[in-house]
């Protein structure tokens, strides 16, 4: 095959990537939409990285969003099986006083005295403080009505609690239902995007691994330039995978999340075998110690932000406005994440992705 006709079929291949690229790619800024024409007849391999990564990063977006909707909905569940076992004991409490009521009244008819040793037992935390040792009958009935009446208000209340908080749940279960459907519909769409990217000729391939190297190259180059700490330390070697050697808590976090390089990346899976990129920081740091929320935007709005130039091994850099990823900082300008669907856990430049801040657990 002469060179002319390589270049041929290196366009002609080229352009049906484009094609189906723009078919099964959602329509968003800078994507072209179903059914409009791509205005290039020939589309080159940073368009098709551009596209893919879009498509990633969308369903980056998406899992986080269905992370946050499923812990929200965990947290729920468990506080309604707790309000629901507090009223089932407020039920029989006032169950217990109505029965009681009715003694005492058949008691005080037939003239006798009811026992106060009786009343004691069923009248609260501490019996013996609301009738003070009740001798006669009708102080005891008293204090029986009394006490029967704020457990009856109590147990309406904690009714009202429980039906309110069965209507949220179904409302949190409604919406991450909504969430996981959105997750599906784009996770076929990657599996499109993979069948395209395995698809491509063995030149265009190495064309792509060539672009990757030199994004790096120049992400490590922006990280000098935007003032990131290098994490180096005075008297501390390397760790294993390029990292700063740190103790304490941080050390751990560091150590686990090292660990787990070369593990997949899973929607929502928190380990032991995947993880996505804040199922990885949140377990690392849980390993350490010190549990930390789950979803990178919950660690972003929940725990101490620190300035760039002051990163160090264990913080957490979040990125993207949106902060739909984090990676856990390892120094030297490097971190260790989960990428996205398709990779495993590995290392990366702290500036390959647009940074949005940086925070420090346990601070």
């Amino acid at each position: 095959m002469n060179v002319s006709t390589g270049g041929r079929r290196l366009r002609s291949r080229g352009a049906t990537a484009a094609v189906v690229c723009a078919i099964i790619l959602l329509p968003g800024p800078g994507w072209a939409a179903p059914g409009e024409p791509d205005p290039h007849t020939d589309q080159s391999i940073e368009d098709i990285r551009d596209e893919l990564d879009g498509l990633y990063r969308e369903a980056e977006v998406a899992t986080e969003a269905y992370n946050a909707a499923n812990e929200k909905a965990g947290k729920q569940e468990k506080r309604l099986t707790t309000l629901r076992k507090d009223l089932t004991r407020a039920e029989k409490r006032v169950k217990d006083l109505r029965d009681l009521a009715g003694a005492a009244a058949r008691t005080q008819y037939r003239g006798g005295d009811l026992a106060a040793t009786g009343i004691q037992l069923l009248l609260g935390d501490h019996p013996e403080q609301a009738l003070d040792e009740a001798s006669q009958a009708r102080q005891a009935m008293r204090g029986l009505v009394s006490v029967s009446e704020t457990q009856k208000t109590a147990r309406e209340a904690l009714g009202e609690q429980t039906e309110a908080a069965s209507k949220e749940l179904r409302e949190l279960k409604s919406s991450r239902a909504d969430k996981a459907a959105a997750k599906q519909k784009i996770e076929k769409k990657i599996a499109s995007a993979e069948r395209i990217e395995a698809g491509l000729e063995e030149e265009q391939t190495r064309r792509l691994a060539a672009l990757e190297k030199q994004r790096t190259q120049e992400a490590e180059a922006r990280w000098t330039e935007s003032g990131g700490s290098s994490g180096k330390s005075k008297g501390k070697g390397r760790a294993p995978g390029g990292g700063t050697q740190v103790s304490g808590a941080a050390g751990k976090a560091v150590g686990f999340a090292m660990a787990q390089i070369g593990k997949p990346y899973v929607w929502g899976a928190v380990g032991p075998s995947s993880y996505d990129c804040s199922g990885l920081t949140s377990a690392a740091w849980a390993a350490a110690g010190h549990p930390i929320p789950r979803t990178s935007q919950a660690q972003w709005g929940g725990l101490t932000r620190v300035h760039l130039s002051s990163a160090r091994p264990g913080d957490l850099i979040i990125y993207y406005n949106d902060a739909t990823h984090v990676g856990m900082y390892i120094g030297g300008g490097q971190i260790v994440h989960a990428p996205r669907p398709g990779r495993n856990i590995t290392t990366a430049p702290a500036a390959s992705m647009p940074v949005l801040g940086v925070v420090r657990p346990g601070a």
